[in-house]
């Protein structure tokens, strides 16, 4: 699936970046609290600190501002599991730290992942699959550990029970973004990654008895 380029007519490619840092951080806060339908290009402009004319060298529509928004969380998410997670020991432990580098990144990145998964939805057709695409490649990172915990015998599971393990630890720790109204009320980020890991272990593990 490749990725979509969006037009600037700005040729500076340090510039490019630079400003839409800026946009994607000030979108970020204006999605989250008005959603990305009720958000005007005008108001994003005045988030990122520049005027409209300015925002339109960089982008040509609204759309493109969440394509940006979604596209860099997907990255900055994936580059801190990658930077941070070992797919290839095939552990028990390796597989716990796993569980709760990920659950970390979520924490630290709580509004970014709330509004991805408010908002992605809005996306164009041309948009969305690739948007989709990078989520599955986060979720293979988990297949990956898994299936490294069935060769050294760790975990007893066929292809099918790894691909649903692995969408389940991806979707807990979103749910730690999306549901924080409730969930951060009731436990710590150290009780919720416990709790929630010791739960997939148990769900695992029984399927040796």
């Amino acid at each position: 699936m490749s990725k979509r380029e969006v037009p600037a007519s700005v040729k500076d490619a340090r510039l490019i970046k630079k400003r839409r840092n800026q946009m994607i951080k000030g979108a970020i806060a204006l999605f989250k609290q008005k959603g990305f339908h009720r958000t005007t290009t005008r108001e994003i402009a005045k988030a990122s600190g520049f005027s409209i004319g300015t925002l339109y060298e960089y982008i040509r529509q609204k759309e493109d501002v969440l394509y940006l928004v979604c596209d860099r969380i997907y990255d900055e998410v994936r580059e801190r599991m990658e930077k941070d997670i070992d797919t290839h020991q095939g552990t028990l432990e390796s597989f716990k730290l796993a569980i709760a580098h990920y659950f970390k990144v979520v924490d630290e990145l709580q509004d970014e992942v709330l509004v991805m998964y408010q908002e992605a939805k809005s996306l164009s057709k041309e948009s969305l699959p690739y948007v989709l695409d990078k989520e599955m490649q986060m979720v293979g990172m988990f297949e990956n550990i898994l299936k490294q915990c069935v060769d050294n015998g760790v975990f007893h599971l066929n292809e099918q029970e790894i691909r649903l393990f692995a969408h389940n630890i991806f979707v807990l720790g979103q749910m730690w973004g999306f549901r924080r109204w409730a969930l951060q009320k009731m436990y710590t980020l150290d009780e919720y990654i416990e709790m929630q890991t010791n739960l997939l272990l148990k769900g695992i593990l029984e399927k040796r008895s």
